[in-house]
């Protein structure tokens, strides 16, 4: 199977996410099915978006966990493990704002010297599919998503602070992106 495709990365997600995290692994088939829905705005891009999708909390796993921010592991094992194409490694590592839980875990130097200060195009679509997705798979609107986050975390929480930093910028990408899917008729 040829690397750097969403069925390459679906099934390496799913060796690594479906039996150690059976509810992360619901949330990557939701992102992922997220993705598809995209096809038709992205044209040539729609097999990498659904790629990253399958592979956005990759770094969760188990065997995977290195410095334990999930963006910078995964990143850091497809492009290490896998020579994964830069653009999939970008998105991995930068996404849903990740730049900003990096600074708050004093990983942000690391995060821009191996994948670029910026995250790469696609990353509002990416943001669109992770944030409109629950934990369990479901379609949610990213409020929801958000309010989920920091439920679960907690008052205090370095993702609590980081998720209420990201959330304006968060919710901008994520309505950008539906706004485009209502001009395109696809909704």
């Amino acid at each position: 199977m040829k690397k750097n495709t969403a069925a390459w990365a679906r099934d390496l997600a799913r060796k690594h996410l479906e039996t150690p995290l059976p509810r992360r692994w619901a949330h990557t088939q939701g992102v992922a099915r997220q993705a598809r829905t995209l096809a038709p705005i992205l044209g040539d891009q729609a097999d990498l978006l659904e790629a990253a999708a399958w592979l956005h909390d990759i770094g969760y796993a188990p065997d995977l966990v290195s410095t334990g921010f999930h963006p910078l592991d995964g990143g850091r094992y497809l492009r290490d493990t896998h020579n994964a194409n830069d653009h999939l490694c970008q998105l991995v590592a930068h996404h849903s704002c990740a730049l900003i839980e990096a600074r708050e875990r004093s990983l942000a130097g690391r995060l821009i010297r191996e994948f670029g200060p910026e995250a790469p195009p696609l990353s509002d679509s990416l943001v669109y599919c992770d944030m409109t997705t629950g934990p369990d798979g479901m379609h949610v609107s990213v409020e929801q998503r958000l309010t989920e986050i920091l439920s679960r975390y907690g008052t205090g929480h370095l993702v609590t602070l980081a998720i209420t930093n990201a959330a304006p910028k968060l919710v901008a990408m994520v309505h950008a992106v539906g706004e485009d899917l209502t001009k395109s008729g696809v909704d």
